[in-house]
């Protein structure tokens, strides 16, 4: 594990309001070991436009990341949301950020001790900062095809595609999130690596060990119960599909954990029920009351069908049956999970799922993941950084 090193990671989230992606998990293996860690909120791709529904309520979320200014967080990592301008698709906003930016990060980083950080990024908008912290090495972290995501802001896909591709070339080192990311990216591809998504193991196996009572949320909503976590976007869930499950399996409960955005039309059907964001400790509890986990993805969309989902792998963990939207992510991994190629599909395969009670295929679902630790993709990639590091003092 990487020991002594100093860490600012600019990340594709915020902190604060977001189920932990792999970003997060990792930074905070980094910092158990004994690592400085900043960890830099989403500078976002930019504002979405004036007519997306979630203008304002993004706005408000993210003046609520400004007001906890930097703050550690019980792992010791430094969180903070530095103020910056959301126009990237101007090259004088980008110019003016990385001067912004820069002179805030730097005042911190010298406040925490922070000396030739590793510089993580993880978002494209990032790259403008690579070189402004005399950083020891570069890691570009790859999560999204960031071009083909044109539903969350109004930024140009060209301009995405460029700073995507400053950032592969100045990089020490890539990590793709995905196989699809992986297998198509052209680029750097002698520094690239795969990295599977990991899991948090022992947080969810108690899940299906009957150790976690039921959160009385849950509890109260009638069974059977279909449950999702996670991000709830008119664009990313299949809304025709919940529409039509609702007039053929009007007993079926769906459940929805975490940020709605508007323009939902799934929304007043008597079956679905929305719950607000779970903190991450507590959500076991809300997972322990799912018959079956779903994800009801629309992968017809190119966006979405580079998805690599963590919830999957925490789904497993649980040893709970899981019915997914077909990602290419995850046909390696058919043999525990029942993968939907149709609307159709979908409803057979959750009618069967809700019949599987068979504790010997629970127990097939959780050895999927359990080597997949959170720790084991901490240790794999300390190696390959070190490596790295190793080969620059030789120079």
């Amino acid at each position: 594990m990487l020991l002594n090193r100093s860490i600012i990671c600019f990340g594709g989230e915020d902190w604060w309001y977001h189920h932990p992606h792999s970003k997060a998990h990792l930074m905070r293996k980094f910092a158990q070991a004994g690592n400085k860690v900043i960890f830099v909120n989403s500078i976002s791709m930019g504002l979405p436009a004036l007519a997306h529904k979630d203008l304002l309520p993004r706005i408000r979320r993210k003046l609520g990341s400004y007001s906890k200014l930097a703050r550690r967080t019980s792992e010791g990592i430094t969180v903070v949301s530095p103020a910056s301008l959301p126009f990237f698709g101007s090259a004088t906003a980008r110019s003016i950020n990385r001067r912004l930016l820069g002179a805030q990060l730097k005042r911190l980083a010298r406040s925490r001790g922070l000396t030739n950080p590793i510089l993580w990024i993880a978002i494209p908008t990032a790259a403008d900062m690579i070189g402004t912290f005399d950083e020891s090495a570069v890691v570009y972290q790859v999560s999204d095809k960031y071009d083909a995501n044109t539903m969350d802001h109004a930024t140009d896909p060209a301009l995405i595609r460029r700073l995507h591709e400053k950032a592969i070339d100045a990089a020490d080192l890539i990590f793709y999130s995905g196989r699809k990311l992986f297998t198509e990216a052209t680029r750097g591809c002698e520094r690239s690596h795969l990295l599977e998504q990991g899991v948090d193991y022992e947080h969810w196996r108690r899940v299906g060990e009957g150790a976690v009572e039921v959160a009385p949320e849950i509890a109260k909503i009638p069974r059977p119960r279909l449950g999702y976590f996670g991000a709830i976007e008119p664009w990313l869930v299949d809304q025709e599909l919940i529409k039509r499950a609702a007039r053929e399996r009007p007993e079926w409960q769906w459940v929805f954990i975490g940020n709605k955005s508007r323009g939902l039309e799934i929304e007043d059907l008597p079956n679905t029920h929305f719950l607000p964001p779970v903190a991450y400790a507590e959500l076991p509890a809300y997972a322990a009351g799912f018959d079956v986990c779903v994800l009801p993805w629309e992968t017809e969309q190119s966006f979405t069908s580079y998805g690599s989902a963590i919830k999957v792998r925490e789904y497993l963990a649980t040893g709970k049956p899981v019915v997914i939207s077909p990602l290419p992510e995850y046909e390696l991994m058919r043999h525990v999970l029942r993968i939907a190629r149709t609307r159709d599909d979908f409803i057979r395969l959750v009618e069967e799922a809700l019949h599987d009670k068979d504790p010997a295929e629970a127990a097939r679902r959780q050895a999927a993941v359990a080597s997949g630790t959170w720790d084991a993709r901490a240790e794999w990639v300390s190696e390959l950084i070190e490596k790295v590091l190793a080969k620059k003092d030789l120079m």
